[in-house]
């Protein structure tokens, strides 16, 4: 697949140098921290350009690395898909949609050698990122798992908090609609864990309703650096809600940002 120039001069491409791929490796690092235990290695990069996954980087104009992608492409219920491990953008270059920018980038490598549907994960607690997959990209989630990758993963980025993660599910054949990002659709629906007036309740009812809202905090990770008690409430009520619905053949329907307030996921059963 040929390079991407975004409008701003911008090109996004393969990894191609040892340098590139330890400046990747360093990137991880600056995001997650250096004792981050899930990181990729140089090697993994280069070894998944060769066999059908995706390591790439995008540049400035002026050669710097502002973000890095990667994936790996394997078989999934008779199906060639592709898992997206790792997206991150440096400080400076955020805000720029370069992470959209990547993952279409990402997507259309993946259809040129057939595959069916693309998947990743993301904590549902940073709405900037719910905000990104589903209303953004048009990404379903597929399921949610509590602790996907353990209690504590070494980052100071996600602390000791658990890694409670959704499953996104993208089509690469198709273009997919994204979510509705539209407050009215909220509007008289039951909350499943609060907010109450003095903070989240992890032992609120969970109303037996055809749709039901769940929400999160505005800015996940300003709420964890200044007030953890307050944050792991947060987590611990809207973790049960998504077990509950979720697991019980609710899906998500809807992502409203809390622009300044609670974002706001729509339940609905199937």
């Amino acid at each position: 697949m040929q390079n991407v120039t975004l409008a701003d001069g911008t090109v996004i491409r393969a990894l191609v140098t040892h340098e590139e791929r330890a400046d990747a490796v360093r990137l991880q690092e600056e995001t997650w921290g250096a004792g981050f235990s899930e990181k990729v290695p140089a090697a993994i990069l280069l070894v998944a350009e060769k066999t059908g996954g995706v390591a790439a980087g995008a540049f400035s104009p002026e050669g710097q690395m502002l973000g890095f992608v990667f994936g790996l492409t394997g078989v999934r219920d008779g199906a060639l898909v592709h898992w997206s491990d790792i997206l991150a953008v440096r400080a400076e270059a955020q805000g720029r949609r370069l992470g959209e920018a990547m993952k279409r980038y990402q997507r259309d490598r993946c259809r040129t050698i057939g595959v069916d549907r693309m998947y990743w994960t993301f904590d549902p607690f940073v709405a900037r990122n719910a905000h990104l997959n589903l209303n953004l990209l048009g990404a379903s989630i597929d399921e949610f798992v509590p602790n996907m990758y353990g209690t504590n993963t070494g980052s100071a980025l996600h602390g000791a908090f658990g890694t409670d993660r959704f499953v996104a599910r993208w089509p690469v054949a198709t273009d997919p609609h994204p979510m509705p990002d539209a407050p009215a659709l909220l509007a008289g629906k039951p909350v499943a864990g609060g907010p109450l007036p003095d903070g989240p309740n992890p032992d609120a009812p969970l109303p037996d309703a055809p749709d039901v809202v769940v929400r999160i905090p505005d800015d996940y990770s300003a709420l964890l650096a200044g007030d953890a008690a307050l944050a792991t409430a947060w987590r611990a009520s809207a973790r049960r809600a998504f077990l509950h619905y979720l697991h019980g053949g609710y899906r998500v329907t809807a992502f409203v940002p809390g622009r300044g307030t609670h974002a706001t996921y729509l339940l609905s059963a199937t």
